[in-house]
């Protein structure tokens, strides 16, 4: 049996809909915390000009890469161990970067390291893209992720949906520019930067 997140299978769409534009003329994609790997797996087919590289912390490496390996089309490379609080990080240089729900699920600091990282794996010019809630001046943007927010801080105080502004900082402080904010099914946001 291969991993499954009934969420991604919604919502790959509508996030493959932003990113065909946003990565119309990108070669090659780092995916951060790729989990199941059904996005990779649909990013890759859908978008065949790209070499789709997804990573995961080594607990997701099984899953993912029987996934990649019974579904995986040419241009979905093997999936790498990557957490973005280790040192080194893996030797991969990329001109766009995409993670969808991980930002909730990380420690602050480990939001931080992701940001403050980047630029060792992304090419000037490059695309960030990143899918997932987010809390804008403080106020949550449905009741849903107010009440989403409380579940995931009482299984985890670290977690917790992010406000815009403060990543929005994080990505600045990294050289990245903020270009656009798309909202999404299901109460979620497409955020794109390109660093400077």
């Amino acid at each position: 049996m291969l991993p499954y997140s009934e969420a991604c299978e919604r919502n790959k769409a509508p996030i493959l809909d932003v990113l065909r534009a946003a990565f119309e003329d990108r070669r090659r994609v780092l995916e951060i915390g790729a989990g199941t790997g059904q996005h990779a797996v649909h990013f890759a087919r859908n978008l065949p000009w790209l070499r789709w590289q997804p990573t995961d912390r080594a607990e997701y490496l099984h899953g993912l890469a029987s996934r990649v390996a019974v579904e995986g089309p040419p241009n979905l490379e093997s999936p790498i161990e990557f957490d973005v609080l280790h040192d080194p990080w893996p030797a991969i240089a990329a001109d766009a970067a995409f993670s969808a729900n991980t930002l909730h699920i990380m420690s602050w600091p480990a939001v931080e390291a992701l940001f403050a990282g980047m630029p060792r794996v992304l090419d000037a010019g490059a695309v960030l893209a990143i899918y997932g809630p987010f809390r804008y001046r403080g106020q949550f943007t449905t009741p849903s992720n107010a009440l989403f927010d409380r579940e995931l801080r009482e299984r985890d105080p670290a977690s917790g949906v992010r406000d815009f502004e403060a990543v929005d900082e994080l990505a600045s402080r990294a050289g990245f520019e903020f270009v656009d904010d798309r909202a999404m099914p299901a109460n979620n946001q497409l955020i794109v930067w390109r660093r400077a």
